[in-house]
């Protein structure tokens, strides 16, 4: 099935030119927070993923039912019950990545990133546009978790997912990767990066 253009800007836009974190930005708070590791960042990235796709779909088919005056908190009621879902899941089956989590997991519930993308777009569009806009964000605010967390523990411990990969050739860590500071300095560097290779997003 081919995808129109605007659903292909629905999932594509929120990968490049209109990343939640790095052209949004939003959700900085846990990109500081969860990515000291690469496997909570990635974790944290799919319950996102999760949680948003599955929520602009649910807000999607009720929009048309849901009084103006209440729809935030419908939309909170959504997000809640899926955010808590999830973290059981998590600790069911992941319950070591859970605790290092820790009250990440619930604080999803105010992400901005949800909130937004429940508002601006689910609020106006389908449900098959909503879920693709709700992966594209997802993935979106995945990518750059991702990309925060292989830098630090790669560099702060010389390790990825728990196995040695530079310290069998010497390498001396540097625990000021480790320091949440670090996580805003190398999102810096993306949003360089980005903006340095990408004309949409420089300023005129």
């Amino acid at each position: 099935m081919s995808l129109s253009k605007k659903n292909k800007e629905a999932f594509l836009n929120p990968l490049t030119i209109n990343n939640p974190v790095t052209v949004q930005v939003l959700g900085i708070c846990s990109a500081l927070a969860v990515t000291a590791q690469l496997e909570p960042a990635l974790v944290m990235g799919l319950a996102v993923t999760v949680i948003v796709a599955v929520a602009n779909v649910v807000i999607s088919l009720l929009r048309k039912t849901i009084p103006g005056r209440i729809r935030i908190i419908v939309q909170l009621v959504v997000v809640a019950t899926l955010v808590t879902l999830v973290s059981e899941v998590l600790k069911a089956f992941a319950y070591d990545v859970s605790v290092q989590l820790s009250v990440y997991v619930g604080l999803i519930i105010t992400n901005c990133i949800l909130m937004g993308r429940l508002e601006a777009f689910a609020m106006q569009n389908g449900p098959f546009e909503s879920l693709l806009d709700g992966i594209g964000s997802g993935l979106g605010y995945a990518k750059i978790l991702v990309i925060v967390a292989f830098f630090r523990e790669l560099l702060g411990s010389g390790k990825l997912l728990g196995f040695d990969v530079l310290e069998r050739f010497g390498y001396v860590n540097n625990g000021l990767m480790l320091l949440a500071p670090m996580a805003l300095v190398i999102c810096g560097c993306i949003i360089w990066w980005e903006r340095a290779h990408n004309k949409d997003l420089q300023e005129k």
